[in-house]
Order: structure tokens, then C-alpha cells, then sequence
């Protein structure tokens, strides 16, 4: 008896050390969706991605971070010097030759817009659903928002800033446009876990545009109702739509890809843009 007894809360001791190692990568990673990383279930949800070989009609451009670090960005420009903005930020998979194809698709459908796709994961390029998941738990917040600073300043201090992102991009877009503040001009994300806290959306400025997979296990609806209604209790302008499909619908590289529901949701996010940044 003893010995089961024993047995039995070094189980419980073992489950509770887990939770909370768990919950110390989400609260490092500033990211409530590192929390998912230890769901085998959420990394078979990201099978690798179709490899693509894609020559981007941007660059790759160094720029310094108020951390006394440097930064790379994939950066659109346009053909007349302009003070509006677009920042692209990436899937758990890092800054790949997917998310610069998204970015040059919208430079050639917003026209006078400077696009930037950021690289939150310092250069760390994966395919691997698991080594993903590594990735985006070690994401340091203070790290992150270093970069969003030194792509701000980039945009200078007249830029007016639209953010869109997928799946951790589409937290981070929120996050970038919290951190825009006053620059922001507009939020788009797709199927990205939001802030949970009124402090934190408190700085927000702009509207956001929330698109969502009804078939979406983690970031579903109760995840999303809890955000409408801090939204609402802050005073922030939030309007979500929801399809029939599966988390990751949007990307073409992805086995979830539904091409339906993704071009509506493209052309709703490019209304959305079209509108903010006055296109």
C-alpha cells in the first residue's frame, strides 16, 4: 500500500513539474500559443509544407534592433517613396520562401505600399513540424519586440503601419500592432491565438480583422469569445469571420490548404488593408 502510495505522487509530482515547465515556455515565449507545443496533436496539425523554390521580387535587408542586435527583413519596395506599410509575420515555420511569395502577392495587390516581412525566429528556417514547435516555444518575447521596434523605426516616425500574419504570425500581428501604437493602421490575423489580458490591448489604436477555422481545435471559437469580449470591454473594434475548414487553410503549401475559403479570406484581408491604409 505504502508503495502505491509513493508510486502515486510521484506521478502527480511528475505531471505537475510538466504543467508547469509548460507554462513557463508559454510565459517566456510571450506567446499563450507555445502552450500548444507540447500537444502532439497541434504539431500533427502542421505536417511539413510542400517545398517551394521561389525567386521573391524583394531583398533581404539588415536592419539594427534597439537591443544593440541586427535583423533581417524581407523588404517589397515600391517605386515611389511612400509612408504606408505593410508588416508580414510569418507561421511556425519561420520566414520561408512561402511567406515571401504572400509578401510580394500583397505589394502587387496593395500598389503604393511598402511591405516588410519580419523573421521573429532570428534567421531559424524549419520544415520540421517538431523542430517547429521548438522554435516557436523559445521565442523570447523581449527578443521579438526588439525586432518590431527596429522594423518601426525602419517605417520612421510618420509610417503608418498595417500588420498581418498566420497561425504564430497571427499573434504576433496583434502584438505588432499593440506595439504600433499610435502608427498602427490596421490588424489582420489568421487563426493566431490573441492577447488574454486588457493591460496588454489596452496601446491597441487600430481595428482588427480576425480569420478563423471553424475545424480549428485550439484557436476556436470559446478561445475567441473570450477575446471578443475583452475587445469589447476595452473598447477595441474586432470583427471575425469563420470558415469551414481546418487550421492552416490559408497556406498552399499546406495539405490543409482550401483554396475556397482561403481566397475569400485573402480578398476580405485585402478590402480590410485596401481600406486602412487608404488604398
Amino acid at each position: 500500500m505504502k508503495n502505491i502510495t509513493l508510486l502515486g505522487f510521484a506521478m502527480f509530482a511528475l505531471f505537475a513539474l510538466t504543467r508547469c515547465t509548460n507554462d513557463t515556455v508559454a510565459e517566456q515565449s510571450g506567446d499563450a500559443m507555445a502552450k500548444f507545443t507540447s500537444d502532439a496533436n497541434f504539431t500533427k496539425a502542421h505536417e511539413a509544407p510542400q517545398p517551394i523554390d521561389y525567386q521573391g521580387k524583394g531583398s533581404m535587408l539588415d536592419l539594427r534592433t534597439p537591443d544593440g542586435g541586427m535583423t533581417k527583413v524581407y523588404v517589397v519596395k515600391t517605386a515611389e517613396p511612400t509612408h504606408k506599410f505593410l508588416f508580414v509575420i510569418h507561421e511556425w515555420w519561420g520566414l520561408n520562401d512561402q511567406i515571401k511569395r504572400e509578401a510580394d502577392r500583397l505589394a502587387d495587390s496593395l500598389g503604393n505600399v511598402t511591405v516588410v516581412a519580419l523573421d521573429l525566429y532570428d534567421g531559424q528556417v524549419t520544415a520540421n513540424p517538431d523542430e517547429a514547435g521548438k522554435i516557436m516555444g523559445s521565442v523570447k518575447p523581449e527578443r521579438s519586440e526588439a525586432i518590431i521596434k527596429g522594423a518601426l523605426a525602419y517605417a520612421g516616425k510618420d509610417g503608418k503601419v498595417a500588420t498581418i500574419g498566420w497561425c504564430f504570425g497571427g499573434g504576433w500581428s496583434l502584438r505588432t500592432s499593440i506595439l504600433a501604437a499610435e502608427r498602427g493602421a490596421g490588424c489582420v490575423m489568421y487563426y493566431g491565438m490573441p492577447v488574454e489580458k486588457a493591460e496588454e490591448l489596452a496601446a491597441l489604436q487600430v481595428d482588427v480583422l480576425g480569420i478563423f477555422a471553424e475545424q480549428d481545435k485550439w484557436i476556436n471559437r470559446e478561445v475567441i469569445g473570450k477575446f471578443e469580449t475583452l475587445a469589447k470591454a476595452t473598447g477595441k473594434k474586432v470583427e471575425n469571420h469563420w470558415f469551414d475548414a481546418e487550421h492552416a487553410f490559408a497556406n498552399p503549401t499546406s495539405p490543409r490548404y482550401n483554396d475556397a475559403a482561403a481566397q475569400e479570406a485573402n480578398q476580405l484581408a485585402l478590402a480590410f488593408l485596401r481600406e486602412k491604409l487608404g488604398n
